[in-house]
């Protein structure tokens, strides 16, 4: 019998070549990832809805065939469709909700063998940068149980640190992959838009400032599902021109000599710890040490264009989220269904016209061409993911009173009077604790998160690399040198 030494040894490329080679058994890599589950999901909170049953089921009947053959993965509980099993968003609202279909995404999983054990989870909707909500209650981190395991993907973060799989699907629309694999110490690397598609249900998300992919332990496995998602479906509303079937080939590939980029300073103002700092100073060292051109380089972007184009996606979509719980519950069920934070956000989001939205998109395009500028000089941009190490749980959410005020306010309809500026001013003091991120959800680039520092404490800390629109695999190339440099693979939570 496989112990759980020797499963935490394989990533999901080994296993899947093991399965293939007839080498491994499935049904072993099943069993170690569930008594793994049974040991310490209970003090995590990582994936909220079992799906063993089914994994079983499948092991059984089938050998898995394919380029993650019987890969033990999680589905993050939003987007994540798989027939018969929920997809809840984090939310009251959806806990119960089965899916008739599978998404673009699992379904091209599928056809490379992966078994989905569970879903991980998610705060309401994908909003925040840690996993906390009123349906499951908060997912804690490997590395310190008091603290977040980051957010959106803080269940699938935590799954993979603690070794019940080695793999897990996320979706980044501010940091959501980026910053729970900095919590976690994994790597976590967010696709440029487009090159996965979001189908079938949705052309894209917010508008196109989510991308969907994994995260994982090792680069390679990055890249090997970036090959199987990879490609546009039939919905997507954004021609990608990368290739489908390059990705892991292009990784091995060394990179040429790279101009980079690098800044420590807050984007949106406010402190950032000398930890975070002194990482990023540290990558660059080692970037200097492989041959790299490194120089300090802040990129010249507005601050408030980020908060208030972000914050305007929430008013857009979070509205339209909850318009769509109305439609189907009822205005006055829906109110109590949602968490007061968001049902806030939709009612102020109401008075948020077409036009605001439009308009808003400009910001956009203005973060686009300073980018681009910035990109005229330098292939990459270095910086702190996280302003500081992960937070205390907690922090990073609305307070019970905070929370009773928002309901007041929706209960007594005060929020017709209540400015969106104040919430752009709220907005703003939560995103400067997470203020590097946001930005390539914005401009649509592509961006990792590298787990190449740890604090004193013996807390992750992860250092964003950033590139240009169409540049996926060179960062790839990147993040696969840095790993041979400053391997992390045996690094992992006691």
């Amino acid at each position: 019998m496989m112990t759980f030494e020797e499963y935490r040894s394989l990533d999901a490329t080994a296993m899947a070549t093991g399965v293939m080679a007839g080498e491994i058994d499935p049904v072993e890599l099943l069993e170690c990832a569930y008594r793994r589950y049974l040991q310490v999901n209970p003090q995590l909170n990582a994936i909220v809805t079992s799906m063993f049953t089914n994994a079983w089921r499948y092991t059984a009947k089938h050998q898995p065939r394919g380029k993650l053959a019987g890969v033990p993965m999680v589905l993050k509980d939003l987007l994540g469709h798989f027939p018969g099993v929920p997809t809840s968003g984090g939310s009251r609202a959806f806990q119960y909700v089965m899916q008739r279909t599978p998404s673009t995404l699992v379904d091209r999983l599928s056809q490379q063998g992966a078994v989905f054990i569970g879903k991980s989870n998610t705060p309401e909707f994908g909003l925040l940068a840690t996993t906390e909500n009123d349906a499951f209650g908060a997912t804690r981190n490997p590395w310190d149980t008091q603290r977040t395991a980051g957010g959106s993907s803080g269940g699938t973060a935590a799954a993979v640190a603690a070794g019940i799989v080695p793999i897990g699907t996320a979706g980044d629309g501010g940091g959501s992959i980026r910053i729970p694999a900095s919590c976690c110490g994994l790597f976590g690397f967010k696709p440029g838009r487009g090159v996965v598609p979001s189908g079938p249900e949705f052309a894209e998300v917010w508008d196109g400032a989510v991308s969907e992919h994994v995260l994982t332990r090792t680069v390679r496995d990055s890249a090997l599902v970036l090959d199987v998602i990879a490609g546009n479906d039939p919905v997507s509303h954004v021609f990608s021109g990368n290739s489908k079937n390059g990705f892991l080939k292009k990784m091995a590939e060394p990179p040429r000599k790279l101009s980079i980029g690098f800044s420590s300073d807050s984007l949106l103002g406010g402190r950032v710890d000398s930890c975070c700092k002194d990482a990023v100073l540290q990558a660059a060292q080692l970037l200097e040490s492989l041959g790299h051109n490194v120089e300090e380089a802040r990129p010249p972007v507005d601050g408030d264009d980020i908060v208030c184009a972000y914050t305007d996606i929430y008013f857009a979509h979070v509205t339209a989220d909850v318009q769509r719980i109305a439609a189907i519950y009822g205005e006055r069920v829906a109110g109590q269904m949602v968490e007061p934070l968001s049902y806030l956000i939709s009612r102020v989001g109401q008075r948020f016209s077409a036009g605001d939205f439009v308009n808003s998109r400009v910001r956009w395009v203005r973060l686009q061409q300073v980018m681009n500028q910035y990109h005229e000089r330098y292939d990459i941009w270095l910086s702190p993911v996280l302003a500081d190490v992960p937070y205390l749980l907690g922090e990073l959410r609305a307070s019970r009173f905070e929370q009773q005020v928002a309901r007041w306010i929706c209960r007594t309809g005060a929020h017709r009077l209540v400015p969106r500026d104040i919430l752009y001013h709220t907005s703003a003091d939560q995103l400067r604790k997470v203020p590097f991120t946001q930005l390539a959800n914005l401009t649509g680039q592509p961006a990792m998160s590298v787990p190449l520092t740890w604090s004193k404490d013996g807390l992750p800390i992860g250092v964003q690399c950033v590139g240009r629109r169409g540049q996926d695999a060179l960062l790839l190339q990147l993040a696969y040198q840095l790993e041979q440099a400053n391997p992390w693979f045996d690094r992992v939570p006691v």
